[in-house]
């Protein structure tokens, strides 16, 4: 009898469920040992979301966390380390809070997250080790722990050092420090800039974790996770001996993320290995230090749409799941240098930007030009919008976008820009219309082009025919959406084949068929010919024949960098 497959599971968030609910799991139990080993008082790792940032957090709560079911480590690689497992797992008493959830339109509400989070926490912890009853507490801890139970805060200053107070009771009831896990530690600050209320939320973190991790007698280290690290309002000022890990670093550069062999392993296992060649275009290419790596969240979303179907279709799954304020809005105001530098990035090329190392939200809102392009920069890779291919001699990051995912994303905020100008410019846009619908192909051409001269210019390293035909396919697809009255459809099964775009204008009874060719090398001619032939062999027309078209258009649509040769051919 075949052995069951191990299931797997989305955005799993409890280390403890893999030996429960027997999980896949890649192990990265490793990074315990690291971490030990090379560990300072407070540890801040930064990583975009999805990237197993949470999940790491469960698995060191798990292996310290006084009262661990040590079983669920056996086989796995930490398990290996005895001596470190003896002295170390199930010895502490460790408090694991995340700030994910904290958010509001308004500080009040967004304080009564925060005060939620660290109480159900404080609960949690308390809870277990029966504290209430310890007698090694005094009657005063006893009364300011009873306060903490119940989220009962006078101010926020009383919240703000709960996390001190409460590690000194853990002290004195285990004997023992305590390991404090922050997790997603600047999303309230990210919330906080959207919603206007930054500096409030500012002072209440940097109070929380001051207390947490300046003046915390009772700490033993202390972890924190992120996407960027947020420095110059003073959250950290004044920390000894603490360490970032960046996406930039070296170290622990294998433990966010799923690796080649890793993804080849889970591929194999499944029995979908034919697939890697997919897996790999679309969501691996992201660098961390020496270390490249798979975003396991598209990884595992896609391996299930495998398991279901082996010729399941790669989908975008981690644009719908991570979001960055700052991000949403970061191409709206390109100017021409930034658009040409986007149109390398999509070309697969490198940009060289120097990158700030720490990131304010304050000094983005005041800062001049040149260093908001520098901040936005520096958030886009952290936030795994880009990659970082190494340094240039001068020490500017080279940068490009790691896969065809997130190229996608960005072709998606680039068409965006032909919507918002087709609505301003209505008087060609209308031109446009009117060219098409009439078989003007020379007029047509000439509209087409002044959109095109306000595009990026894609360029001939971009990695692959296809892929260049789909961009200029859905430029010319967002422009023609414009239109209400005209049915559009891109990809129309019709004859031998699919339609690049067909539109149908009902009331005129009228038809148009445009095939999209990438020119190469600007032979503009072949193109547009080979376009009009695959129309007419392929027998497009027959759709809209059957539908009922009186008049049928055909166009043939070569388009080279910033230039577009438009060819028409009348079907019926």
């Amino acid at each position: 009898m075949a052995e069951e497959l191990k299931r797997l599971e989305i955005g799993m968030e409890h280390f403890e469920d893999i030996k429960k609910e027997n999980l896949y799991y890649v192990d990265k139990t490793g990074f315990i040992k690291e971490l030990l080993e090379n560990r300072g008082k407070v540890n801040l790792f930064t990583r975009p979301r999805r990237f197993g940032k949470s999940f790491n957090m469960s698995m060191i709560k798990n292996f310290f966390e006084t009262g661990t079911d040590k079983e669920v480590f056996e086989g796995l690689a930490i398990s290996r380390e005895e001596k470190l497992c003896a002295d170390h797992m199930g010895r502490y008493p460790v408090i694991s809070i995340t700030l994910k959830n904290v958010e509001g339109r308004e500080m009040k509400t967004a304080y009564y997250a925060l005060k939620n989070a660290v109480t159900m926490e404080i609960r949690r912890v308390a809870e277990k080790a029966k504290l209430p009853e310890s007698k090694k507490l005094s009657e005063y801890d006893r009364v300011q722990l009873e306060k903490m139970l119940w989220g009962r805060y006078e101010d926020i200053a009383e919240l703000t050092d709960s996390l001190r107070l409460f590690s000194g009771f853990l002290y004195k009831h285990y004997g023992q420090r305590v390991i404090l896990l922050i997790d997603e530690y600047d999303v309230p600050l990210d919330k906080a800039y959207e919603n206007g209320y930054y500096d409030e939320m500012v002072s209440a973190v940097r109070g929380l974790l001051g207390a947490a991790l300046k003046s915390n007698d009772y700490l033993y280290f202390a972890v924190l996770t992120g996407c960027l690290r947020i420095a110059g309002e003073s959250i950290f000022t004044g920390l000894n001996n603490f360490a970032v890990y960046s996406v930039s670093d070296m170290e622990f550069s294998k433990y966010f993320g799923f690796t080649d062999e890793e993804v080849k392993d889970m591929l194999h296992y499944y029995g979908v290995s034919e697939s890697y060649e997919v897996m790999k275009e679309w969501y691996d290419g992201y660098q961390f230090g020496d270390t490249e790596v798979y975003c396991p969240w598209d990884v595992v979303n896609y391996l299930r749409k495998l398991r279901a179907s082996k010729n399941a279709k790669p989908e975008s799954y981690w644009i719908n799941s991570s979001s960055n304020s700052i991000i949403q809005n970061i191409l709206s105001d390109a100017g021409v240098t930034t658009k040409d530098e986007l149109g390398m990035l999509i070309s697969d090329e490198v940009v060289e930007k120097k990158l700030m190392p720490e990131l304010t939200y304050t000094d983005f809102d005041h800062a001049n030009k040149d260093v908001k392009e520098t901040y936005l920069w520096s958030v886009m890779l952290a936030t795994g919008y880009l990659t970082e291919t190494g340094k240039t001699e001068s020490g500017f990051s080279r940068l490009k976008i790691p896969n065809r995912e997130i190229r996608e994303i960005y072709e998606e905020k680039i068409l965006g820009w032909f919507k918002d100008h087709v609505e301003r410019d209505e008087k060609s846009w209308q031109m446009l219309c009117d060219s098409l619908k009439e078989g003007d192909a020379e007029r047509f051409q000439e509209f087409f082009n002044l959109y095109l001269s306000d595009s990026i210019s894609i360029r001939d390293t971009f990695s692959r025919k296809e892929m260049k035909e789909n961009f200029y396919h859905g430029m010319l697809l967002g422009i023609l959406q414009c239109e209400k009255s005209w049915v559009v459809r891109s990809n129309q099964e019709s004859g031998n084949g699919y339609i690049d775009i067909m539109l149908k204008m009902p009331k005129e009874k009228t038809g148009c068929i445009l095939e999209v060719k990438y020119a190469e090398n600007g032979a503009f001619t072949k193109a547009c010919e080979d376009a009009v032939r695959q129309i007419a062999e392929k027998n497009y027309a027959e759709y809209l024949i059957e539908d009922g078209m009186e008049t049928i258009h055909a166009y043939g649509v070569a388009c080279y960098k910033k230039r577009c040769q438009v060819m028409h051919k009348s079907i019926k």
